[in-house]
């Protein structure tokens, strides 16, 4: 688990903005909830977790380390693809599939002792049987010990969306296609959580379910997999930074399904799913529940259970992904002088903070200036002011945190009311009036 501090915080707030935004103020058709965490313990086993949301795991005997089966397995074919074995390591993971999928827990052992994995902490290879671990959190709903009911804490948002399914669709007058989107946090279990904040047991998921006419899934996934790849796109990142990763083994409940991979420095790994899940969730809940949740279409004059495309990404995920790309150390050496400097280069409309504000000198009138041009901006978009140090150690910390903009107002300003604007990127500066500072930062933030 991981907090986040005053500037991480604001990143994921404008991640998660703009996620919400493109996907309910910039579509006709999708609404947002935010569904409650806890849920009657029956919605687990109509969703299919209580019986199927569980991993292998193994543990070395010499290190007690646990570790998670497939994780164990794909950092050995890493490590053979490395070595340029790749038609062993792919012959391995093709095994590693085919024993999962028959869920043959003696047979994933053999397969790891015969090809030798050690345990990366006490280098041997004395292994435990595979065991199942659930991946869900138990815990207890009222006061009284011996009147409580064990219950879960959600593993991922989708299932809120699917129970109130009828709830939206009839207060909001919704007609097939439309679709349910929220954020909100999930917990599970990991066994081994790893790579930083890219796997939690504490996280926050943004998904969108959306509610299709059978037989039209293959045409609706098709245009989310586009729709969902050139929201990545807009956040500035190149396209050969992303590629999809068609599903060969689906899930119980889906007839396709693709990830969204980005090329993280640990390389491409999963940052958004995309799976077309028929009718399974509805249909289930409809049984558990005895609620009829069929939808009356009036053109087709006929009940029918909506099929289902699902969008799903990871925020944390996708902070992970932004300050991957954004992280930079420059060299700025001259044959003169020897200087450097660390870069957020985060997009404009992402970065925690928009303008810094920044008097030359704490006296002369200057700090009067700049706080004028705090109070017209800081309603509009987020800023900073600051007085301490050389002009050139406050562009730097701005620099670090990803600031796109920085003001300096300096004895020219009480003249002609102008100031100089310092462009991260490029570093470039340009004098402008006062009168401007506004217009050119919301030009890039929205």
């Amino acid at each position: 688990m991981y907090d986040y501090g005053q500037y991480g915080s604001e990143l994921k707030k404008n991640i998660r903005d703009y996620w919400w935004e493109s996907m309910t103020r910039l579509h006709d058709n999708i609404v947002g909830i935010d569904a409650a965490i806890f849920m009657h313990p029956t919605t687990w086993k109509a969703s299919g977790h209580v019986d199927n949301f569980s991993d292998p795991m193994i543990d070395n005997k010499d290190s007690q380390k646990r570790y998670r089966v497939d994780h164990l397995i794909e950092t050995y074919a890493d490590e053979l693809e490395a070595m340029g074995k790749k038609e062993e390591a792919d012959t391995l993971l093709s095994a590693m599939d085919r024993l999962l999928a028959a869920s043959d827990f003696e047979g994933l052992k053999k397969l790891i002792e015969d090809n030798k994995i050690k345990c990366g902490m006490s280098g041997t290879a004395n292994w435990s049987d595979v065991r199942q671990f659930n991946l869900m959190f138990s815990t207890q709903l009222g006061s009284v010990t011996d009147e409580t009911n064990e219950i879960w804490l959600r593993p991922e948002t989708a299932q809120g969306i699917f129970v109130n399914f009828q709830n939206v669709q009839k207060t909001g007058r919704m007609k097939v296609p439309f679709g349910i989107a929220q954020v909100g946090k999930a917990f599970r279990n990991e066994i081994v959580a790893r790579q930083f904040i890219f796997r939690m047991r504490e996280f926050e998921q943004m998904e969108m379910q959306y509610f299709i006419k059978p037989g039209t899934q293959k045409e609706w996934y098709e245009y989310w997999k586009h729709d969902r790849m050139q929201w990545h796109l807009s956040l500035g990142i190149s396209s050969d930074k992303f590629r999809f990763h068609d599903h060969v083994k689906l899930a119980h409940y889906a007839d396709a399904a693709t990830d969204i991979e980005f090329e993280f420095p640990m390389g491409f790994k999963e940052v958004e799913g995309i799976q077309s899940r028929t009718d399974f969730d509805l249909k289930n809940h409809q049984e558990y529940s005895r609620k009829k949740l069929t939808y009356f279409d009036t053109e087709l004059n006929q009940h029918y259970l909506p099929y289902v495309i699902e969008t799903s990404i990871g925020l944390d995920r996708t902070v992970l992904m932004i300050l991957s790309e954004a992280y930079l150390e420059e060299d700025l050496s001259t044959a003169e002088k020897k200087d450097s400097r660390v870069v957020l280069k985060f997009p404009s409309k992402l970065a925690p903070v928009k303008l810094a504000i920044l008097p030359l000198i704490k006296k002369d009138g200057l700090p009067e200036i700049a706080r004028e041009i705090l109070g017209s901006c800081r309603a509009h978009f987020r800023c900073f002011y600051e007085e301490k140090d050389t002009i050139g150690k406050r562009y730097r910390r701005m620099d670090a945190i990803g600031t796109p903009f920085c003001v300096t107002v300096d004895h020219q300003s009480l003249e002609d009311q102008t100031a100089t604007i310092r462009y991260r990127d490029s570093m470039q500066q340009e004098r402008i009036p006062i009168s401007r500072i506004r217009e050119i930062v919301e030009k890039e933030i929205f």
